[in-house]
């Protein structure tokens, strides 16, 4: 019997399946890393065959959490980042963003994929006058998430709550909306919520199908209003909850975004 965690042939965790393509390493590929597998890349090339957009949208997305972790960190003075949803280590991760404003800025990350928290374990280091943690948990459950995030964050202190393109993987509406409630729940007034989600439309439509017909698991993209709901309760930052191509373009020199399917902003907690 292979104990559990041990290494497989290609010298990864056995629970690695490098058989189906897996969005987190697609994503990987799509921003030129080198976490990835030929079935993810097949893949990754198929669907940017029928939509080129993808890698441009991935790209975008990547901007948009280096302007929103910056503007939290510069603007707000936020030194406590709770990013869930971690996806592969790329260029200006959280805790990079952040500790380039303040050293001291403290980041846990949060993810469920094995071959994720090896390399974030390997790669995401701290400056000494920060920290850095990961926590192997799954979205659904919130409750320890928060408990091992704990251990590192101090939730008497504002936090920023990070969940960029993870929602979409709760396919129950209502089900991510009491995730998102009870996470922030639990941190104090003056934490923030930070996200983006991907928004329906022709173009994600047809990635999800090809996507399940890979065997790979399902992304549901949602409306706009659907999105904007996860902000219920908190002060929105300027400009609002909108197309992330719109959110600050100017804070990474984007004169002219183009267009992608995918929403999201900043928004403040004021109450408990």
């Amino acid at each position: 019997m292979t104990p559990a965690g041990a290494a497989s042939p290609h010298g990864l965790p056995r629970d690695i399946d490098v058989s189906v393509p897996h969005s987190a390493r697609v994503w990987n590929y799509w921003l030129g890393g080198k976490d990835n597998f030929q079935v993810d890349r097949y893949f990754g090339d198929k669907l940017l065959f029928s939509n080129p957009v993808l890698r441009h949208k991935a790209r975008a997305c990547r901007q948009f959490l280096a302007r929103a972790v910056s503007h939290l960190a510069a603007e707000f003075g936020v030194r406590q980042f709770l990013d869930i949803g971690t996806g592969l280590p790329t260029a200006d991760n959280t805790h990079q963003v952040a500790q380039r404003v303040a050293p001291t800025c403290r980041v846990v990350y949060v993810d469920n994929d094995p071959m994720v928290l090896a390399h974030a374990r390997a790669l995401l280091t701290s400056t000494s006058e920060g920290a850095t943690s990961y926590v192997d948990a799954d979205l659904r459950d919130p409750d320890t998430i928060l408990a091992e995030a704990g251990r590192t964050l101090d939730f008497g202190r504002p936090v920023a709550l990070i969940l960029f393109g993870v929602l979409g993987h709760v396919g129950d509406y209502d089900e991510a909306r009491a995730i998102v409630r009870r996470l922030l729940d639990a941190l104090p007034v003056g934490s923030y919520l930070a996200g983006c989600d991907g928004t329906v439309s022709p173009t994600s439509e047809q990635a999800n199908e090809r996507y399940k017909e890979s065997g790979g698991q399902i992304y549901h993209a949602r409306t706009p209003e659907q999105i904007a709901g996860f902000y219920d309760g908190l002060e929105l930052v300027e400009p609002g909850v909108l197309p992330i191509h719109l959110w600050r373009p100017e804070q990474t020199g984007s004169a002219t975004p183009r267009d992608v399917d995918e929403m999201g902003g900043i928004g403040r907690k004021t109450a408990g």
